[in-house]
């Protein structure tokens, strides 16, 4: 191999390096914005019991789908800007909903899940990152099982069998595992998005830090529901 092609290889390494951290800095910031948000809301009970004892846990329910499928719709028309406000509006309107976690669940509990998740997680990501197979299949069929996920859920909300319960969490946790391995090799991938404009490359970036963000916060609360500690 001549000088410039290795000169070349190592530059691509950096900048593809560059661009997971951009969007891994957006996902840390995002799920910060939530954390903050959601213990924030916990620590105020009369806050806490004026949203979730009102008609209001229906907007802050339904907000942050509303605010995901606006984002992925309309990020080629937005500006960059535009685009990194609503990522973080959605973070905290997520975190407002999930406060209701420290009603149900023990703060020990919710710490030790967290970490837990944080762990499977990076191994994925990982896994994502360094393996040369091609996860694309594999990335297919796991978003047929996040459908199939949501029909199951809706069917054991009248049933309300715990059993099946515990089945949806575990095909949850294995579901979200497997697409964060596909998401990290979409977003290695994608680093190309960084020769191009700076608005192009800031939006791409906010998308997959969104992609990464549903993978963590959905692998989270089905751990949640497998080893959580309830009050």
């Amino acid at each position: 191999m001549s000088r410039i092609q290795t000169s070349s290889m190592y530059l691509d390494l950096d900048a593809q390096r560059a661009w997971i951290q951009r969007v891994y800095a957006w996902m840390v910031g995002g799920l910060l914005t939530t954390g903050v948000t959601a213990f924030g809301i916990a620590s105020m009970p009369a806050l806490q019991a004026a949203i979730f004892g009102s008609p209001l846990i229906y907007v802050f329910m339904f907000l942050p789908l509303g605010m995901v499928l606006f984002l992925s719709a309309r990020i080629e028309h937005m500006k960059a800007s535009t685009a990194m406000g609503t990522f973080i509006a959605y973070a905290m309107a997520n975190g407002v909903a999930f406060s209701s976690i420290f009603l149900v669940y023990e703060l020990g509990s919710v710490a030790s899940t967290f970490f837990i998740a944080a762990a499977m997680y990076a191994a994925a990501a990982v896994y994502g990152y360094t393996t040369k197979r091609d996860l694309a299949s594999m990335g297919s069929f796991m978003v047929m099982g996040v459908f199939g996920l949501l029909i199951a859920m809706v069917v054991n909300w009248f049933l309300g069998s715990s059993i099946v319960e515990m089945g949806i969490s575990v095909l949850g946790v294995i579901i979200f595992t497997g697409l964060t391995m596909w998401d990290m090799q979409r977003i290695k991938e994608e680093y190309v998005l960084e020769g191009q404009s700076s608005s192009v490359a800031a939006k791409g970036a906010v998308m997959g830090a969104l992609r990464l963000y549903l993978n963590f916060v959905n692998l989270f609360l089905f751990l949640l529901r497998l080893l959580g500690s309830r009050r």
